[in-house]
């Protein structure tokens, strides 16, 4: 299996994207903040990355895309669901399966009205609220803080590396959130305050998309008791799902049990 890395051309700036030699079906990784899809690392040089053609773009102002040409066009969570809308579109790409990490996961609610292709979506550290219910759907976190803070000192880069990723900690972390237009934090939490995107209790209560909810039990930021008790239209499998010695990225603290889970979900969606 080959992963290939390649720079696209946006509206938005210049878009790094991650892609494997899969021939399947399409499967779009959209990643947090402050992150980049190298944390996808494992499922794409992985048996699941041979199979599907899996795309993992970073998004405007993190890992190696250019910073945004216009930060308050793109730094928010309907920018950047127009961004990963407009990559499918350039990369010839008409369906495919989408997977959002924390705030990759509200891109991904986003994206379900602007990309009609869309045959399933799964979201993980992601809590579908509406602007009423952000204090209930997030948890009080000594770093929570951080997601919103524009300028980050060292010390700052090693606690929300370490909150966010977990372990196994790797260097390319630190460098990852380093890296990040700071803007992009700021400018984003000031929109999702203000409720400049679609409530997205609304969206998981109408969507007929299969939605797939999965996130670790020892989660940090996201109140797990309350993404249970939203109303899904398309709940993949009718649970959302809880894995145990896992915190805010299941995918890569405890992949052993994240990808038995995903295979399944990426099999029942997939339109061969």
């Amino acid at each position: 299996m080959t992963l290939t890395t390649k720079t696209i051309e946006t509206s938005h700036g210049p878009i790094n994207v991650r892609e494997t030699s899969g021939t399947g079906t399409p499967v779009l990784f959209i990643h947090g903040n402050s992150s980049s899809s190298a944390v996808f690392r494992n499922q794409m040089e992985g048996p699941l990355g041979e199979r599907y053609r899996m795309i993992a773009p970073d998004l405007p102002g993190h890992g190696q895309s250019g910073d945004a040409i216009d930060p308050d066009r793109s730094y928010s969570m309907e920018g950047y669901a127009d961004a990963m809308t407009e990559v499918l579109g350039l990369l010839g790409v008409e369906k495919a399966i989408v997977f959002g990490w924390s705030l990759g996961g509200h891109i991904g609610l986003e994206m379900i009205d602007r990309f009609p292709g869309m045959l399933g979506l799964m979201i993980t550290g992601t809590p579908p609220v509406s602007p009423a219910e952000v204090g209930d759907g997030f948890k009080p976190s000594p770093h929570m803080g951080l997601a919103a803070k524009q300028d980050f000192t060292d010390e700052d880069v090693e606690n929300y590396a370490h909150s966010t990723c977990g372990e196994p900690f790797e260097p390319f972390m630190l460098d990852t959130v380093a890296r990040t237009d700071g803007r992009a934090r700021r400018l984003m939490f000031e929109k999702f305050s203000a409720g400049t995107g679609k409530d997205q209790s609304v969206i998981a209560a109408t969507a007929t998309v299969p939605l797939a909810v999965v996130n670790g039990i020892d989660e940090p930021f996201v109140n797990t008791d309350f993404v249970s008790k939203v109303k899904y239209a398309n709940l993949w499998e009718n649970e959302t799902y809880l894995i145990d010695n896992s915190g805010h990225a299941p995918f890569w603290d405890a992949q052993e049990k994240f990808d038995p889970i995903f295979a399944r979900f990426l099999e029942s969606v997939d339109q061969k």
